[in-house]
């Protein structure tokens, strides 16, 4: 493994390629809608830390506002999400709609299929950002990014609330999400190679980070408070939204990046940082009793389905680092 040093060395060298391909705003997709996708496509399956962890429901439960948030971090990304999405008048469903189709593409038994659908889902979506430059969802620089929030989540929630990781689990999961991402049928142009670039460029990316309206209405119920129902007297649901809210403040905060915390003037400290270490840990000390809980427990419906389908019990498979 590379150290810092190395891997911010090569940040400016991410930037550049960034800048010059995102302003192009073209899509490039791999290939045409109804173009068969030949059986010898790689895919993931039950031997992946993919299949593993990116299912489990903790993975989801705790990483959603990681994800959502880095991504609409980037400008492009965020104003895309502005310009084309009900998010801001129906954001339960529009999770809802986007969930599972990325859910399929990991473990439908038809994930080119899958893929190609939310591939498609992104055609439309184009337009411009503040300096009047263009964006195109399908550009391969923009579509990358979305993806590798997706491979940070996997990476990221695994180590901190499931079980520690191996260097090698880090980088076999990067590898894996390299096959995820050709799913997809988009340009690897925007793509890290190796593992370590993959760090120097996610670096990089987070020097990007700026306050979109996008991002900041979803971190909004953080800051104001988690909205109570109509039916709810409000004093009684200060009273009844206390602890939610407190979760939301030292866990949902705690696992974004400092970069994501300051442009979404979230508050945090060294007392907030040491609790939220101990509850992670809890989590993981946690591991062995969760793994005795139901399939349907513990993964998504989508891939507590695919476990089945494949005949392997996954609680049983990678609980010790490689």
């Amino acid at each position: 493994m590379s150290s810092t040093p190395d891997r911010t060395a090569r940040a400016p060298d991410a930037g550049a390629q960034f800048d010059a391909g995102v302003r192009e705003a073209l899509p490039m997709p791999t290939d045409e809608a109804g173009d068969a996708i030949p059986d010898c496509a790689p895919r993931l399956g039950p031997d992946s830390l993919i299949w593993k962890f990116y299912g489990d429901n903790r993975t989801q439960f705790f990483g959603f506002q990681r994800t959502a948030g880095v991504e609409n971090c980037i400008e492009q990304l965020g104003q895309g999400v502005l310009d084309h999405s009900v998010v801001f008048s129906d954001t339960l469903g529009r999770a809802k709609r986007t969930g599972p189709p990325l859910m399929k593409t990991v473990y439908s038994d038809e994930p080119h299929v899958w893929g190609r659908k939310v591939r498609d889902f992104h055609k439309p979506i184009k337009g411009t950002i503040s300096d009047g430059s263009r964006y195109h969802a399908l550009n391969p620089e923009l579509f990358y990014w979305a993806h590798a929030t997706f491979v940070d989540q996997v990476i990221y929630t695994a180590d901190t609330f499931i079980r520690r990781l191996s260097d090698a689990e880090k980088e076999q999961i990067f590898n894996e999400g390299k096959i995820w991402y050709s799913l997809y049928g988009v340009s690897e142009r925007g793509q890290p190679q190796t593992y370590d670039d993959f760090l120097a460029y996610w670096e990089h990316m987070l020097g990007r980070f700026v306050p979109h309206k996008t991002v900041l209405y979803g971190t909004g119920y953080i800051r104001k408070g988690i909205p109570g129902p109509r039916w709810i007297p409000k004093p009684l649901w200060k009273v009844l939204s206390a602890p939610l809210n407190g979760y939301t403040r030292l866990v949902l905060v705690g696992t974004m990046p400092p970069q994501m915390r300051e442009v979404c003037q979230l508050p945090w400290n060294p007392k907030k940082e040491k609790r939220f270490q101990r509850f992670a840990a809890t989590m993981r000390a946690l591991n062995p009793v969760i793994n005795r809980l139901p399939l349907w427990a513990v993964y998504t419906p989508w891939a507590a389905t695919a476990w089945r389908r494949a005949g392997v019990d996954p609680r049983t498979l990678h609980n010790r680092a490689a």
